[in-house]
C-alpha cells in the first residue's frame, strides 16, 4: 500500500477515529485505526465493539493495501509534523512508514485480519436529521441517564418517533428530561435505545458537522451517515419505562420566575449545601413568596428570595440541588415554569411558551 494525501484532512479523519479505540486486553488489534487503500481514497476505520466509525478521505493512490496500526501514535505523530503540506504513508515488510516535511516514522502494525468487521446497518428504518438538532437532543437529557450499568435500559437515551417529531428521553429514576425535535418527512422509526457511553463519542465525532445526518435503524444496531463518515453503534436490549405515565397532568402550584435568576440562586445555595445536596423551595402564593434555602450545620444557612409570578397552593419540598440545576442548559427560553403537586410528588419544569423540553425531578424526604 502507497498513498498521499494532505496532512489536514488526514489529521481529521484519524483525530475522529482514534477517539473509539479501545484498550482490550484480549484484543489489542483495537486500539488501532484499519487503513484500507481504493478507489481513489484511503479509508479509516476504528470500533471498541460498542461504537464503530468510519472515515473516507480523497488520496492519491498509488498501490492500494490494508495495514493496521495504533491510533494514537498515528495521530501523535501527524498532528506534531509542522507544515500543513501532504503525508505519504507506504506499507514496508508488514509496518508503515508515514513521512511528511522531511520527516519520517515508522510504525509497527499489526495483523489487519484480527480487525472486527464494522456492521453495515440496511435502510429500513430511516430519518434524516440536521446535526445541530440531533447533537440538540442528546445534550438536552444525556446528564439524566444513570452512571450505573445494573440497568441497561437507565444507563441510555431513549429516542423515538412520533408524527413529525424525534424524541430524545433519558433517566436515572431519579429525574427525567424529555426533548423533542422536529424532523420533516418522519417515517415509522420505532423506538431505540443507545448506550450512554455511545451517546457521549457520538456527539463528539458530530457536534462541528452543520449537514443532514441520514440516521439508520435496526434491532441491534443504529448508524449515522453524512458526507465521507459512517458511525454506528449497538444499542440496548430492554424496555424503557413508560415515562408518559408519571409526568403529571395537571399541577396545584406553579412558579414562573426568569431562568437566570433561579440559576443564580441555586448557585449560592450550594455554598452552604449539605452532603446530601439538600435543597429547599418554599412557595407562599398568598404572600407572594418564592424562596430557596439550604442549610449546612458545619457551614451555615442561606436563604434567597426571588420575584416571580406564582399561583396555586402553598408547598413546601426538599430536591436535590443538583439534579435541578442540571435541567437549565435545556431551556432554550428565558423565563421557567416550575409546577407542584404537593408532598412527596415530582416537580415539573419546562420553558414558557416552549413544549419542546420537559423535565421531572423528585423530591427528597427529610
Amino acid at each position: 500500500m502507497k498513498i498521499e494525501c494532505t496532512k489536514n484532512k488526514l489529521l481529521q479523519a484519524v483525530s475522529k477515529v482514534e477517539k473509539i479505540t479501545s484498550k482490550h486486553p484480549t484484543l489489542p488489534v483495537l486500539r488501532c485505526v484499519l487503513i484500507e487503500a481504493k478507489n481513489g481514497n484511503v479509508i479509516l476505520r476504528s470500533t471498541n465493539l460498542e461504537l464503530g466509525i468510519e472515515v473516507k478521505v480523497p488520496a492519491k493512490v498509488y498501490t492500494e493495501g490494508v495495514v493496521a496500526v495504533p491510533a494514537n501514535i498515528l495521530y501523535s505523530f501527524i498532528s506534531q509534523v509542522s507544515e500543513d503540506g501532504s503525508v505519504v504513508l507506504e506499507v514496508s515488510e508488514k509496518n508503515l512508514i508515514v513521512s511528511s516535511s522531511g520527516s519520517k516514522a515508522v510504525i509497527n502494525a499489526y495483523n489487519y485480519e484480527d480487525f472486527p468487521t464494522l456492521p453495515v446497518v440496511p435502510k429500513e428504518k430511516t430519518f434524516k436529521i440536521h446535526a445541530k438538532d440531533l447533537v440538540k437532543g442528546f445534550k438536552s437529557v444525556w446528564y439524566a441517564a444513570s452512571i450505573s450499568s445494573m440497568k441497561p435500559e437507565l444507563a441510555s437515551v431513549y429516542v423515538y418517533g412520533d408524527e413529525s417529531e424525534v424524541c430524545f428521553v433519558a433517566t436515572d429514576s431519579f429525574r427525567l428530561a424529555e426533548k423533542k425535535i422536529y424532523t420533516k418527512k418522519l417515517r415509522e422509526i420505532g423506538a431505540i435505545l443507545i448506550p450512554f457511553k455511545s451517546v457521549i463519542e457520538i456527539v463528539r465525532i458530530i457536534e462541528d458537522v452543520s449537514e443532514e445526518i441520514e440516521v439508520n435503524l435496526t434491532k441491534n444496531q443504529i448508524s449515522f451517515s453524512f458526507s465521507t463518515t459512517y458511525i454506528t453503534s449497538r444499542v440496548v436490549e430492554g424496555v424503557f419505562p413508560d415515562y408518559k405515565q408519571i409526568i403529571p397532568k395537571e399541577f396545584t402550584t406553579e412558579v414562573v420566575v426568569l431562568k437566570q435568576d433561579i440559576v443564580q440562586a441555586l448557585k449560592l445555595a450550594t455554598i452552604f449545601s449539605d452532603a446530601f445536596h439538600q435543597v429547599s423551595i418554599k412557595v407562599d402564593p398568598s404572600k407572594k413568596l418564592f424562596e430557596i434555602s439550604t442549610r449546612n450545620t458545619e457551614v451555615g444557612e442561606h436563604v434567597h428570595s426571588l420575584s416571580a409570578a406564582i399561583s396555586g397552593e402553598p408547598v413546601a419540598i426538599n430536591f436535590n440541588f443538583k439534579y435541578i440545576v442540571d435541567c437549565f442548559q435545556s431551556v432554550e427560553a428565558d423565563s421557567v415554569s416550575l409546577q407542584f403537586n404537593g408532598l412527596n410528588r415530582p416537580m415539573v419544569v419546562r420553558g414558557v411558551s416552549d413544549g419542546s423540553f420537559t423535565y421531572l425531578v423528585m423530591p427528597m424526604n427529610k
